[in-house]
């Protein structure tokens, strides 16, 4: 069975028809063309699908499309409003070498957007645990929490 449901993707509002078992991430990527939202376990173990709903970091292979009728999603399509302008965030993981193959970033980028949100002067333990959401094979961690912290020091230097 399809449904129409309407929501509002990186400040944009979309109507889309979607089945009724399709999830959050399937829907962004496919119906939405909006591919930095990756899927990699699809049980939410990973992270990699992590997008902000309504300004809280879930994890979207495990929400269904119909249930966030309504509701405004924010991707890594939208922290940026210019690609050659990035998100301090996004910014302090290129300098830092906070990515390898960047299959976990997007999700990884999003959650550190949130709990700096909630904490922006985080210690190296708070960020670890801001991030336990989302998995990397790649780094060995090190250089993303570098990364969050140079991301943090911008952030409260702007403010």
């Amino acid at each position: 069975m399809r449904v129409p449901i309407e929501v509002t993707v990186n400040g944009k509002a979309h109507r889309v028809e979607v089945d009724t078992r399709t999830v959050l991430a399937d829907m962004i990527r496919d119906q939405l063309r909006l591919t930095g939202t990756h899927v990699g376990c699809g049980t939410g173990s990973c992270g990699a699908c992590t997008v902000m709903l309504n300004g809280r970091t879930v994890k979207s292979c495990c929400i269904l499309a119909p249930d966030v009728d309504g509701q405004e999603i924010m991707t890594i399509e939208g922290l940026a409003d210019d690609p050659r302008h990035l998100h301090p965030i996004q910014e302090a993981f290129v300098v830092n070498h906070g990515l390898q193959c960047g299959y976990c970033t997007p999700g990884m980028v999003l959650s550190a957007l949130q709990l700096l949100n909630e904490n922006p002067h985080p210690a190296e333990a708070e960020i670890r645990r801001g991030i336990a959401g989302n998995l990397c094979r790649c780094t060995g961690y090190q250089f993303i929490v570098k990364s969050i912290e140079a991301a943090a020091a911008k952030m409260a230097s702007k403010k």
